[in-house]
């Protein structure tokens, strides 16, 4: 099996000729098909593609890992260049909520920037569901994901407002991907916002795969006064005995630092531009 994965916009850049935006998009691209996993906040995955020499017409379907701007902003950029009538896009139905973020530093609407009709209107063909969807033969969405854990909960500060009434967001359309490789599972999140260790547990019951060879994207550890979250992650990532964590975008330098010094080698920044093989 040949998988490249490409992260195609992060907050950070891996070089001086790729674009840096908060948000995130990952390419997969396998012999079953190629997925993107997200767009990214604005023109970076556009941008950060032409620069690695990625054509865009060759994706095959788009996963929208939640419905929060970072990651849905780049759609229409994304649409355009694509010049596709008929792109598949895979999601949970709540992506259209009216979401917001309050937080002590910042208000602000936080869902995706665009009406569906616009994005039709660019060949977005959206598929919705709460299930997992499979791809390929080897990969996989994970469609909702429980929580299971104890010390993963959601954030307060993510709001939905349904009709006059606001509420607590769940973020029950919080979906990953998963690939089942020789090696073990590769677990692409896009911020985990039901928590990274509930979502690598769901996607070890989903495959019946117990080996997990990689755990890639945000995992939602940057909130503040958020300590024993990030020591109880590591503590769970430990005992999953998992070999690569390239965990980033919303994982946050706190929690990042915490996970080089705890994992080591195993270890790696995963900022965009960065591309991984797997034989």
């Amino acid at each position: 099996m040949k998988l490249k994965i490409v992260t195609l916009s992060e907050d950070r850049a891996s070089r001086l000729d790729i674009l840096g935006q908060s948000g995130l998009s990952i390419l997969i691209e396998s012999d079953g098909g190629n997925v993107l996993l997200d767009a990214g906040q604005g023109i970076s995955t556009v941008h950060n593609a032409d620069v690695l020499g990625i054509d865009l017409k060759k994706i095959d379907k788009i996963v929208l890992s939640h419905g929060h701007y970072d990651h849905t902003g780049g759609l229409r950029e994304l649409l355009a260049r694509m010049h596709r009538k008929d792109i598949e896009i895979i999601a949970h139905p709540d992506i259209w909520a009216t979401k917001y973020l309050r937080i002590p530093v910042m208000e602000r609407f936080a869902g995706i920037p665009f009406q569906p009709a616009e994005l039709e209107r660019l060949g977005a063909r959206f598929k919705f569901t709460k299930e997992s969807v499979r791809i390929a033969d080897n990969i996989i969405t994970t469609g909702e994901i429980p929580l299971i854990t104890d010390f993963e909960k959601i954030s307060p500060g993510h709001l939905v407002l349904e009709g006059n009434t606001e509420k607590p967001d769940e973020i029950l359309d919080d979906q990953a991907i998963i690939i089942n490789t020789p090696n073990g599972l590769i677990v692409v999140t896009g911020c985990a916002h039901r928590g990274v260790v509930n979502t690598l547990y769901h996607a070890q019951k989903l495959t019946g795969v117990n080996k997990i060879h990689m755990v890639l994207g945000g995992s939602h550890l940057m909130e503040p006064n958020n300590q024993p979250r990030i020591d109880a992650t590591v503590e769970a990532l430990k005992k999953l005995d998992i070999e690569k964590i390239g965990l980033c975008h919303c994982t946050g330098l706190r929690a990042s630092v915490q996970l080089a010094q705890a994992f080591s080698e195993r270890f790696f920044f995963n900022n965009a531009g960065n591309i991984i093989t797997v034989e």
